[in-house]
């Protein structure tokens, strides 16, 4: 697994001020001294609940455009910190659980659910995303298992939803 390096908070003065390096810091949540990803991935909360009221095709096109964005954001911030996938750039956790909740059932226990969900296979990266966090270099290696992790999430999210229902009937 390619470790993310450097969970000090000095990096972030130096980054702070460039619009870039704001972005791919999650708008500063990754330069927290602890957890920085689960910081990330709770910005994420409030941008998918401005976005869940749209039409799905909407979503999944910001959702895209985030992604692509974020190649390049997450790989010229990794450039100037010298780190592949430093810890401070959660732009890719936020996209990875945008992905999680695509379609997702309404209600707050399923946002909740949808985070423990994306933490728990972004940390462990199951395979095939630890092969995609091993192989893939640049800012598509860094947003990529961060989707993939967001699909997986995803998937189960849907299937204990869908059980559920059918359970019900």
């Amino acid at each position: 697994m390619t470790e993310k390096k450097d969970t000090g908070t000095s990096h972030c003065k130096g980054i702070m001020r460039d619009p870039i390096h704001w972005l791919a810091v999650g708008f500063g949540s990754g330069c927290s001294p602890y957890a920085p990803g689960t910081f990330g991935t709770l910005v994420a909360i409030p941008i998918f609940l401005l976005l869940k009221e749209t039409p799905l095709w909407v979503y999944l096109f910001i959702t895209l455009l985030m992604f692509l964005i974020g190649i390049w954001l997450c790989g010229k911030t990794a450039k100037k910190l010298g780190v592949h996938d430093h810890s401070a750039i959660v732009w890719d956790e936020i996209v990875g659980y945008l992905v999680t909740m695509i379609a997702a059932p309404q209600g707050w226990v399923w946002i909740v659910i949808g985070f423990v969900l994306f933490r728990v296979f972004d940390i462990l990266k199951p395979w095939p995303i630890s092969i995609a966090d091993k192989r893939i270099s640049g800012g598509f290696g860094i947003m990529i298992d961060d989707v993939l992790a967001g699909i997986a999430a995803f998937v189960v999210l849907h299937g204990f939803y869908y059980s559920i229902v059918l359970w019900q009937k």
